[in-house]
């Protein structure tokens, strides 16, 4: 009855209830107890981040000229080959250990040929990265949206739909392209079927056993990737990505896209976009020991960078709890173009 009385004395109202209404249990285990400062919830905390689990993606235009701003991502530029060692470099000091490039050549074909060249941008740009910053670690973006005057991500038949086997073909000559610059991990995006396993095949062959392959094993036909088309200049010109790309809709297949991935040899899975995904990056995680990417998406980063800048909410604290629900979903590796903002609010 002792804590009748001082519910009495303590919740409005309660002088009209009677003793009986009152004689309940109270919580034995208080969750509230290890949230009263913020030490103890820091000695009980979960999931952390680090500046180690990003991976900053960078855009790198062909030529000498300066950065040029990207106005559907406020904050993000094109870099050139002149600027593209300095953004690396400020990338390493503020913590970050790898880049990923997306090049935006000056001469597209149909079959992105630039791209399958030894002195091409794809090869110059990993090879300037690498030059400035030995140590980090260089991905090269794999695929022919960025370097085709279509914009599909691959090689088109006679009725202008992507070839997948052709394609595959390319991907082979483009991914050595990439590793005799000096990347140090490959990562396919163009969701065609086998493509891990013609990689693999590829680079083991061509004497680059050593070289990790990150699929974008389940990668989505979003529209949240519209401000990248207009990074990376890929528009379409024709058609959709939908017969390549997976339907939203489908969360089983999702999975069978990713485990397949691995079967075929895969070293790194990635579920892209990010924040739409959880779910799918929860299951993902369940069913696979391997490392597990996710890409918090330029629409994603376009979404919490405008509704700041129209001053709706608090840039940071939105940033880290978006790139937490990252980390506490199952992601090890999070690709993201807020990665130096986070890794310096990391460091201090």
């Amino acid at each position: 009855m002792d804590r009748v009385r001082q519910l009495k004395r303590h919740i409005p109202g309660v002088m009209e209830k009677s003793a009986a209404d009152l004689d309940m249990p109270l919580p034995e285990r208080r969750m509230r107890r290890l949230r009263r400062t913020e030490n103890l919830r820091d000695l009980v905390r979960e999931t952390a981040l680090s500046p180690a689990d990003f991976i900053y993606p960078l855009f790198v235009a062909e030529g000498k000229g300066e950065k040029t701003p990207i106005g559907s991502m406020p904050g993000i530029f094109r870099e050139s080959e002149a600027t593209i060692a300095a953004i690396a470099k400020d990338a390493a000091q503020s913590g970050l250990k790898a880049v990923m490039l997306f090049g935006i050549p000056d001469r597209k074909d149909s079959i992105g040929s630039d791209s399958l060249k030894s002195d091409g941008l794809l090869a110059r740009m990993i090879q300037r990265v690498k030059e400035a910053c030995p140590d980090m670690v260089v991905m090269a973006d794999l695929c022919f949206c960025e370097y085709t005057d279509h914009g599909h991500c691959g090689v088109l038949d006679k009725d202008g739909h992507v070839d997948n086997d052709a394609t595959l073909n390319n991907l082979g000559q483009q991914a050595l392209v990439a590793v005799r610059a000096g990347a140090d991990l490959v990562a396919p995006s163009g969701m065609m079927d086998g493509t891990v396993a013609a990689l693999r095949h590829v680079l083991d062959s061509g004497g680059f056993s050593h070289i990790p392959l990150m699929a974008y094993s389940t990668k989505f036909a979003s529209h949240f990737y519209g401000p990248f088309r207009e990074a990376a200049g890929c528009a379409l010109g024709k058609g959709n990505r939908k017969t390549y790309q997976m339907d939203p809709a489908n969360g089983r297949e999702a999975l069978l896209e990713s485990l397949q991935d691995e079967a075929e040899g895969a070293d790194i899975l990635m579920v892209k976009p990010g924040m739409p995904y959880l779910d799918v990056l929860a299951r993902l995680r369940e069913a696979t020991s391997l490392p597990l990417a996710a890409y918090q998406v330029s629409g994603e980063y376009a979404m919490i960078r405008h509704a700041a800048l129209a001053g709706a909410l608090n840039e940071n604290d939105v940033m880290m709890e978006s790139l937490l629900a990252f980390k506490r979903a199952g992601a090890d590796l999070i690709l993201s173009y807020f990665a130096p903002q986070a890794a310096r609010l990391l460091g201090r």
